[in-house]
């Protein structure tokens, strides 16, 4: 039996510079961090004793004796793409799927870290990253940028470099007192709306206009957040400023990007007295975050009129076997 616990992430600056088809012509970049809420994937080799030979649970449950008829288009996908047989596969989460902060990728992610290490392989926080790209943008045809797979095999707080010859993982370096404050001047609530991230963002791309010119300046938003957050002289409240700018950028991109209410939402907040803020992912719902300092905290709490508040701290370690249970096994003759 194996068991991998694998981070979801937060991305503050560069989101929408992570699509292929945008990077490898204009370059591109993203700010992120993976966070202490995490999706768990256990796998085991199915007995022979059963009418079915594998069982998957997950919002629903799935059994068959063929890999090809399983609905879910990623664990499908990842079957194949592995050569898995007669499985039992679960997955659980600490928060709900599409809600923007990468949780399909964080499963794919998770998942295919079972995978391996079910078959007695390491798989490397490239190769996961990579694996989980191609399985989801490739395989599934989800649209979909390349920065959620990366965050969730590497974890941490991370400068993700993009181009045409792929990308590079800088760890963001600060003091652990900075890092704190940065962690403690954040405040996430959850907007009751849940979507598919691929639906959002293939709307936004049928959008018409030219997107480049807010694409190229959330680009170089991204370098702008790095200098504040590692130089301990600079104001840290200039981060949240920065991501009130980023936002009111990324609205322009598409019209699934926000909504009326999550408009009312965040002016709600910056009046209570947050500097910035966003909607976490490709917009349409998920998780609203805040900048605001501890003081302003209470009235951004009574500001957001009652919806959930999920207090989170930063997180460093990425995908990872949290249980490792070699089994023998042989495939029966029935696959």
């Amino acid at each position: 039996m194996i068991i991998t616990k694998t981070p979801f992430r937060m991305s503050f600056f560069g989101g929408g510079t992570d699509m292929e088809e945008y990077f490898k012509e204009y370059g591109g970049a993203v700010l992120s961090t993976t966070f202490d809420k995490y999706c768990y994937v256990t796998v085991r080799h199915l007995p022979p004793f059963f009418e079915y030979s594998t069982d998957i649970t997950y919002s629903k449950s799935e059994r068959v004796n063929d890999v090809r008829d399983i609905e879910h288009p990623a664990i499908r996908n990842a079957m194949q793409m592995l050569d898995m047989h007669e499985l039992r596969l679960t997955y659980d989460a600490d928060l709900p799927a599409r809600s923007g902060l990468g949780t399909s990728s964080s499963f794919a992610v998770g998942m295919l870290n079972a995978f391996y290490a079910l078959k007695g392989k390491y798989a490397g926080k490239k190769k996961l990253a990579d694996d989980a790209i191609y399985l989801e943008r490739v395989l599934c045809h989800e649209a979909g940028g390349w920065q959620d797979q990366i965050a969730a095999a590497y974890g941490g707080l991370n400068h993700i470099e993009f181009s045409a010859d792929g990308y590079e993982v800088i760890p963001i370096v600060i003091s652990p007192e900075r890092k704190r404050q940065l962690n403690d001047n954040l405040m996430m609530f959850f907007t009751g709306f849940t979507r598919f991230s691929s639906q959002i963002q293939e709307a936004n791309a049928a959008d018409p206009g030219d997107k480049i010119a807010s694409l190229r300046e959330m680009y170089a938003l991204v370098g702008e957040a790095e200098k504040i957050l590692t130089d301990k002289l600079s104001d840290m409240d200039d981060f949240g400023r920065l991501l009130d700018h980023t936002w009111r950028l990324k609205r322009k991109t598409g019209r699934s990007v926000s909504t009326d209410h999550i408009d009312a939402l965040y002016e709600k907040g910056r009046a209570a007295g947050a500097l910035g803020g966003k909607l976490l992912g490709a917009g349409g719902g998920g998780f609203l975050l805040f900048y605001a300092r501890p003081e302003y905290q209470p009235a951004v709490m009574r500001a957001m009129g009652g919806l959930l508040h999920v207090p989170f701290r930063f997180e460093t370690g990425g995908s990872c076997v949290i249980h490792y249970s070699p089994e023998k096994y042989e495939q029966s003759e029935k696959v």
